[in-house]
């Protein structure tokens, strides 16, 4: 049986969150936007760290791809990550709306997902949508299923590729599209995402 215990956010959720209400409000985990190509960071990653884990929350850490060398990408990831112990990683593979475009390509995905490998000893989640989807289509691939795969749909039911058999979490709204519930108490409206398992389980992802 899923459940609905993790939120991603990044800086556009604001300066003003309240993890120890999100905890109380059934969030076991919370993924933050910690960098965007080769140089790009968020202004918010490392006080919202410091907050959640304070909350005891788990804390996870998401790279917004672009067209840009996906090594390069990785490394700004890392070095925004900071210490990698107990964060969980992902790669967030999705179009690129600014200005729009170019989005990252399969072969920058790879690069990506195997220097973070190669330095942490973990491959990273894919978070993607209708990109991996038309990238894909019926095919395969062997690197980036080494992956577990978080679906962005805000659709009544999950549609993933034939690379996965299932989804491990599952983005289903944005805070206003999708399934309610939209909000958190101490965030607001946001991404809420469920997740394919336990909250035992959901640790156990995580490693911790």
């Amino acid at each position: 049986m899923p459940i609905n215990a993790v939120i991603d956010i990044s800086h556009f959720n604001g300066t003003k969150l309240d993890f120890a209400k999100a905890k109380a409000d059934g969030i076991v985990g919370v993924i933050h936007k910690a960098s965007q190509g080769p140089g790009g960071g968020d202004s918010m990653y490392d006080a919202n760290r410091k907050k959640a884990v304070a909350a005891g929350l788990l804390w996870g850490a998401y790279h917004f791809g672009t067209n840009a060398d996906g090594a390069a990408q990785a490394k700004n990831f890392l070095a925004k990550v900071g210490d990698p112990t107990d964060v969980l990683m992902v790669l967030d593979f999705e179009p690129n709306p600014n200005p729009p475009g170019p989005s990252m390509t399969l072969a920058q995905a790879r690069d990506f997902v195997t220097h973070v490998e190669k330095a942490t000893g973990r491959f990273p989640g894919l978070y993607s949508g209708a990109l991996i989807k038309s990238a894909l289509g019926s095919k395969k691939d062997a690197l980036l299923a080494n992956c577990w795969f978080w679906l962005a749909q805000y659709g009544p039911a999950a549609v993933v590729p034939a690379n996965w058999p299932t989804w491990t979490m599952w983005q289903y709204t944005d805070g206003t599209a999708g399934q309610p519930p939209h909000e958190v108490d101490g965030i607001g409206k946001c991404d809420r995402d469920r997740f394919n398992g336990t909250e035992a389980q959901l640790h156990a992802l995580w490693g911790v």
